[in-house]
């Protein structure tokens, strides 16, 4: 719809104005909006009426645009020049909410106020045109405030944008901080696993290696893996399983590592472990999870461990340790069963170049000797007894620096050259000369040590040499006991010349001679002569009689104490010479050897 007013006088442009507040207020404008409209409209008039002249004021409403509800009200305010119309001087519009609106104008209920003009129609005009300038600068005013308002509220948006920001930069912190705590928390429980489960394959292959038996190794095992690691343990060796001809039901998990040699896991769920091949669970206990490791050597396995799980499931890292650990237990065995083997020859060979003792008129003999019980440490000591053509007995007692086969074989060579030199006839000493030449010729890098006694049926004393070796102990027939240390020669086979020296000592009839090897009375923490004088308080202890008549028991009497506090980690050899008590004629007694 479109109004239009002229206005040349004071009288036609509060009329308008009037008309355009009633509109504004009709189609829903808002108090201020139309407040602004209404001033800004005076302000024009003011202007136009100082101008003079004609001017023609239009007001068009519309109805509603794209907005359902909502309508356009505009206001212009054009010069007439000579009746015809000039270019337009002034516009302004502003949306409303339609005929009736929000009630904040005052309705349609303005429409029925009366457009009178009062009596004094100038003076009234020029009034209410005048009071718009106090309206305008209330309105300058309010749009300051609403600037400062607009100002503040962006300003606090602004505020409330940072601190929320700020907000959801300390939540990014704090779950960053809590995702590192707890990234650092798992760290430090994995490397405490970690530096656990190295402990404890650290501390069970030193029990693992500290033996040589793989009987005692196989015992480790259980102790070492219940309850942290298994719930049980089964040790399936090849080798033991032969010798017992076995029928042993053994699980597929088990047969399969052993003919693999690959760590298998047998359950009804996969195990996904390293290095380990899944199977279908155990026929003989489907319920039960089964971990079967090889226990390799260097070209086969020896056997088969096989683990139930302590709880649900092994770990990943806890079944890389335990493969581990069976790899470093199979050698541990492969180890001790091959120095087993190696003992077992070198005791053997030992043991069958061991001669009986010859059977002498007045003298009895007895001879001990026993293979070390820890250690490679067997087939460097022996004993023997042998006569000279001149009727004389010689009885020696050596130990061969070394171990094990080795050493066994050198033992041998030198038992038989030592025998060889004897038939050409010899003093101890003499025979220990030559022995030491033959071994430093034959084995440079291999020494010896001897003791040699010579009893001769027409001589009251017995001749005797020693070349680094202990020395023997006398025994005389009233229990008196001496160590006879006269200075021995060097070990044999060391690298200079030397001639050794014989020594001799009476001895009487039922006198007793001990030669002995260092294994008897040597200990690591106390030395060597402590042994020997235990040696010589044993040899007192015994009585007469019982080295008269039961030499071999005396034997066994003084080997008890000496050998009752010693680890056994050397071989040991006693030989004891007992010359028989005189009978009534005059003669020596009659003893059996």
């Amino acid at each position: 719809m479109t109004r239009t007013w002229q206005i040349t006088t004071v009288d036609d442009a509060a009329r308008a104005r009037i008309a355009v507040a009633r509109a504004a207020a009709a189609h829903g404008a808002s108090t201020v909006e139309r407040t602004r409209l209404v001033t800004a409209l005076s302000a024009q008039l003011r202007q136009c009426l100082l101008k003079g002249g004609g001017w023609r004021l239009t007001l068009r409403t519309s109805g509603p645009t794209r907005e359902p509800g909502r309508g356009r009200l505009t206001v212009s305010l054009d010069a007439e020049t000579n009746g015809a119309e000039g270019g337009p001087s002034w516009r302004a519009g502003l949306d409303t909410a339609g005929p009736g609106g929000d009630g904040t104008g005052g309705g349609t209920g303005d429409r029925n106020v009366p457009a009178r003009v009062p009596h004094t129609r100038a003076a009234l005009a020029d009034a209410l045109l005048g009071a718009d300038e106090d309206t305008s600068r209330l309105l300058g005013k309010l749009t300051e405030q609403e600037r400062l308002v607009a100002f503040h509220r962006e300003e606090l948006h602004q505020t409330n944008q940072g601190v929320l920001a700020l907000h959801a930069e300390l939540d990014t912190a704090g779950r960053v901080q809590r995702e590192l705590f707890d990234a650092e928390r798992r760290a430090r429980t994995e490397a405490e696993s970690a530096r656990r489960r190295l402990t404890f394959l650290a501390d069970a292959s030193a029990a693992l290696t500290a033996s040589l038996n793989h009987e005692e190794i196989l015992g480790h095992l259980p102790r070492l893996l219940v309850p942290d690691y298994a719930r049980s343990v089964d040790v399936w060796l090849f080798a033991a399983d032969d010798r017992a001809r076995g029928r042993t039901a053994r699980p597929a998990a088990a047969v399969a590592a052993a003919r693999t040699g690959r760590p298998h896991y047998a359950a009804d769920h996969p195990g996904g472990l390293p290095g380990v091949d899944d199977l279908p669970p155990s026929a003989l206990d489907p319920r039960q999870p089964l971990l079967c490791i090889p226990l390799p050597s260097r070209h086969t396995p020896l056997g088969v461990v096989t683990l139930t799980p302590p709880r649900e499931r092994w770990s990943a890292d806890d079944a890389v340790m335990l493969v581990e650990l069976a790899r470093r237990a199979g050698v541990a065995i492969d180890h001790a069963q091959r120095f087993e083997h190696n003992r077992d020859i070198a005791e053997t060979l030992q043991r069958a170049l061991l001669t009986e003792l010859p059977a002498t008129p007045g003298l009895n003999l007895a001879a001990r000797y026993l293979p070390a019980t820890h250690g490679l440490n067997i087939g460097g000591d022996w004993y023997d007894a042998f006569r000279q053509p001149d009727g004389a007995l010689v009885t020696v007692v050596g130990d061969v620096t070394g171990h094990g086969l080795r050493a066994a074989v050198m033992m041998s060579q030198l038992r038989t050259a030592l025998r060889a030199y004897a038939v050409d006839g010899g003093t101890p000493g003499r025979l220990l000369t030559r022995l030491h030449a033959f071994l430093h010729h034959l084995q440079p890098d291999l020494y010896a040590t001897a003791v040699i006694a010579r009893f001769h049926p027409d001589e009251p004393e017995v001749t005797w040499a020693a070349a680094g070796h202990p020395p023997p102990v006398l025994r005389g027939p009233d229990g008196e006991v001496r160590v006879l240390d006269a200075r021995p020669g060097a070990m044999l086979g060391i690298p200079l010349h030397q001639e050794i020296r014989d020594h001799t000592a009476l001895i009487p009839p039922g006198s007793t001679l001990a030669l002995y090897t260092d294994g008897l009375v040597e200990r690591r923490r106390e030395g060597i002569d402590p042994g020997i004088r235990r040696l010589a308080g044993a040899l007192s202890a015994e009585r007469a009689a019982g080295l008269d008549h039961d030499l071999e028991g005396a034997a066994d009497r003084i080997l008890d104490p000496l050998l009752r506090d010693s680890r056994r980690d050397d071989d040991v050899c006693l030989l004891l010479v007992h010359l028989g008590a005189t009978d009534a004629d005059g003669g020596p007694g009659r003893t059996s050897a």
